[in-house]
């Protein structure tokens, strides 16, 4: 507790240790003239004084709103993670698109932390790293548990899939997306008519739904948010499956082994110190010349996790290398039969989370004004949008790996040659790109 204290002590004080030096007017605007230069991006900042300036000729696609001085403070000690601070405290606003805003900070590096941030993003990982059970389930629930209601506005229907999606082509809506998904899950890790499957991290059990009805076969979902559980275990009741369950606990918990592992979006929550343990528990879970499957966000290289997202969104949080995972894997027996990344498909499913979010946000907010209001509604679209943004980058260090294993070397008869047989399946519709969701006309900040 004393150390939380001192982390808050910390953040408060240096936006008064700042303010009282020089002023800091000339370091902002080389800030936003270099934004300019390096994205190419037309857009406006209307400072506190009054006065205005912008990157180029032509309608600025953003205009950058400082209501308080104290705004150029908290950008220059924390850089955009001080910008955002302002944003969510009101002391700047913003006209126009966000997802164009962000765009243009990651296309300039600007979304690379100062040393103050990353002073504080250690600190922040030291003080909630998932060293048990229990901070596990805290960190979870920090996130997860705003409820099914909150979760059903913005993501498909009906099987409430909190993770990447897969648009191939010819997809023409979300739903369409996750069940594409969850089709190419099961194909790949060969799920038939009697397997005994785990799913690891199984969220709003749309996984373990599926499964069962399209595959026939027994699964068993762990997750430590226990709303997501209590609305799995309903929705199992409510379609009479009877080879399904929802287990509150996490890998920790898992006891047995299963024909096949499943794991989607539960890697990057096990922390820096939970990597190993985690891959070890998939491997312990899994039976002699089983398949699994991980399916994660990773970086290319080894680079620090977003202090915005630690801070605002998801404590605990980690996202390791592609490397370190493949390592990990290997030094558990794991036998790495094929890696897809997903990154494009990831971009696509957050441009329709967030429109979807702006949609029904009205309703999201008559839930509880007092839990979503207009800050949480501002961190929540810097989220959804910021992510798809990083996500389309071309320079982006972050993307989304399928990862096929087998516990043990699997033979030349057990699992086939290739990856034709994914493929092999007729489209439904015309071969056509992926269709991106249309937005909302209006993206009001």
């Amino acid at each position: 507790m004393r150390l939380a204290n001192l982390r808050d002590d910390f953040y408060r004080a240096v936006p008064r240790v700042v303010e009282s030096a020089a002023p800091v007017r000339s370091l902002v605007d080389r800030t936003f003239h270099q934004i300019g230069e390096r994205s190419g991006i037309v857009f406006a900042v209307r400072l506190a004084d009054g006065s205005e300036w912008r990157s180029g000729a032509g309608a600025p696609e953003f205009t950058l709103v400082f209501r308080k001085a104290r705004a150029y403070w908290r950008m220059a000690a924390f850089g955009h993670v001080g910008l955002l601070d302002a944003y969510f405290a009101g002391e700047v606003d913003l006209e126009g698109s966000l997802a164009r805003a962000l765009a243009a900070g990651m296309a300039a590096d600007a979304h690379w932390p100062k040393p103050l941030v990353r002073i504080a993003n250690r600190l922040h990982e030291f003080l909630h790293a998932n060293t048990s059970w229990l901070r596990a389930k805290r960190n979870a629930e920090f996130h997860y548990a705003l409820g099914p209601e909150f979760y059903r506005f913005w993501l498909d229907d009906p099987l409430m899939l909190y993770t990447c999606a897969y648009w191939k082509e010819g997809t023409r809506t979300l739903e369409e997306a996750q069940r594409n998904k969850l089709e190419h899950v099961g194909q790949k890790v060969l799920l038939e008519p009697g397997d005994e499957v785990v799913d690891v991290g199984s969220g709003f059990g749309g996984f373990l739904l599926y499964a069962e009805e399209r595959f026939g076969v027994k699964v068993t979902g762990y997750n430590t948010t226990g709303s997501q559980v209590e609305h799995a275990r309903r929705e199992i009741e409510r379609r009479r499956l009877r080879k399904t369950a929802a287990v509150e606990g996490d890998f920790r918990s898992m006891d047995r082994q299963y024909d096949k592992v499943v794991s989607i979006g539960c890697l990057e929550h096990a922390g820096r110190d939970g990597l190993v343990d985690l891959i070890q528990a998939h491997a312990r879970a899994l039976k002699p010349g089983g398949l699994g499957l991980i399916h994660f966000i990773g970086h290319v290289g080894y680079y620090e996790t977003d202090y915005f997202i630690r801070k605002y969104v998801f404590p605990g949080g980690w996202i390791p290398s592609l490397a370190d995972v493949v390592v990990e894997m290997e030094k558990a027996g794991l036998e790495i039969l094929d890696v897809e990344n997903l990154r494009r498909h990831y971009a696509l499913t957050l441009d329709v989370w967030a429109e979807r979010f702006d949609r029904h946000w009205e309703r999201i907010r008559a839930l509880d004004p007092k839990k979503f209001d207009e800050r949480f509604r501002r961190i929540w679209r810097v989220y959804l949008y910021g992510c798809a943004e990083m996500f389309r980058s071309h320079g982006g260090l972050t993307h989304l790996f399928q990862i096929v294993f087998s516990k043990g070397n699997v033979s030349m008869t057990n699992y086939p040659m290739s990856r034709s047989f994914l493929y092999e399946q007729p489209l439904k519709q015309p071969a056509a790109p992926a269709f991106q969701e249309k937005r909302s006309p209006s993206r009001a900040a």
